[in-house]
């Protein structure tokens, strides 16, 4: 089996036009995943999990292959503080790649009210400019704890079809309160191919490990291989150092977490520009001088790719070290919630987690053991 696909694999190459592989690599498959959340009072459990465990679920992602282009939309609904016009409802972020942007979403969430028309986040999300390719993978998690029927105007059943119809799936996450309304959230999974699951908003499994420090460390230092540049440049690289920021003050193991998605394929940065190069999607000698950054200026061709390959060298040497500390941290986990009798089940996390990768798979994605 391994020669015959060699052996294809060969054949299309020779056979395939010049560039044909390069454009392949460059457009891989796309997941487009829009989480909605109850921003209600009493779910402060449930952003503080989205918060701590974003990183966690961006990187069991990563474990994908083919590797895919992950975009994500926040969506938030039940907060007095929205529109009423619009069922107290508010996209937060339309699709983006830019993670350090749906961290600093997420961390912008605060809780009041309210009313939750779970119908009415439903539309707002069929809204988002959804990738419309026959093999893109397109999602919703939906999360609540009170009855999905509240919305006398927009009936969720008929979002879920519309949905469904158009290849998205929902996969509804009941935060427990009421056993008498948990149907109408298991009615959500089943009319738009979904998984269902009720979980404790309040359980994250957040446990501490001795290479927490290191991984930290290293995250900063490779932060020192990205070269802002144009408009959005120090705008990026104040997102990503609050990022960091942010994940260290929920908990070691967030900034952990958050290390190993900095050195993962689904992290990507568009305001870098030793990136961008070493990507294609810009070539060192359309940028304008004023847009790059002043150690670049002034420098012939030849001087500015060199600096920009150095950079990029030194950061694929740093993600290698995370991810070796990474896998490590991974066993020694493992053991050390064995050994406690812990189990995140329930939890936020380990709800998407599960409901991404079975439909990942279903897909054609496999992952990485």
């Amino acid at each position: 089996m391994r020669l015959l696909i060699t052996t294809t694999l060969v054949l299309g190459a020779l056979l395939a036009p010049a560039g044909a592989d390069e454009t392949a690599k460059a457009q891989p498959r796309t997941i487009d995943l829009a989480i909605c959340l109850d921003t209600s009072n009493s779910m402060d459990g449930l952003i503080d999990a989205a918060r701590r465990k974003i990183w966690t679920i961006v990187n069991d992602l990563a474990l994908a292959k083919p590797t895919p282009h992950l975009r994500v939309a926040v969506l938030a609904y039940g907060n007095d503080n929205y529109d009423k016009g619009a069922g107290w409802v508010k996209v937060q972020a339309t699709f983006t790649e830019d993670l350090d942007h749906v961290s600093k979403t997420l961390f912008g969430l605060a809780t009041r009210g309210g009313t939750e028309y779970v119908g009415r986040v439903l539309q707002s999300a069929l809204t988002l400019p959804w990738q419309e390719d026959k093999g893109a993978l397109k999602l919703i998690i939906v999360s609540g704890n009170e009855s999905a029927a509240q919305d006398a105007t927009v009936d969720y059943r008929q979002m879920c079809r519309a949905a469904i119809a158009r290849g998205i799936m929902i996969n509804p996450i009941y935060c427990m309160r009421a056993e008498n309304v948990a149907d109408t959230w298991k009615e959500i999974a089943r009319l738009s191919d979904g998984h269902y699951a009720a979980i404790d908003q309040n359980r994250t499994v957040d446990v501490a490990s001795p290479f927490d420090a290191q991984l930290a460390a290293l995250s900063a230092e490779v932060n020192k291989t990205y070269v802002a540049f144009g408009k959005k440049g120090q705008e990026g690289l104040a997102k990503q150092k609050a990022a960091d920021v942010n994940a260290r003050n929920l908990s070691a193991g967030s900034a952990a977490d958050r290390a190993q998605s900095k050195a993962g394929a689904l992290y990507r940065n568009s305001w870098c520009l030793a990136e961008s190069v070493k990507q294609g999607t810009i070539k060192i000698e359309d940028v304008k001088e004023e847009d790059l950054p002043k150690e670049l200026r002034g420098k012939t061709l030849d001087e500015k790719r060199a600096y920009l390959e150095a950079k990029f060298k030194v950061r694929e040497a740093i993600q290698g070290q995370i991810k070796e500390l990474h896998a490590k941290r991974q066993l020694w986990l493992a053991a050390e919630l064995k050994r406690q009798g812990a189990d995140d089940d329930k939890s936020f996390d380990a709800a998407v987690r599960r409901a991404l990768r079975v439909q990942a798979e279903a897909k054609g994605y496999e992952f990485e053991k």
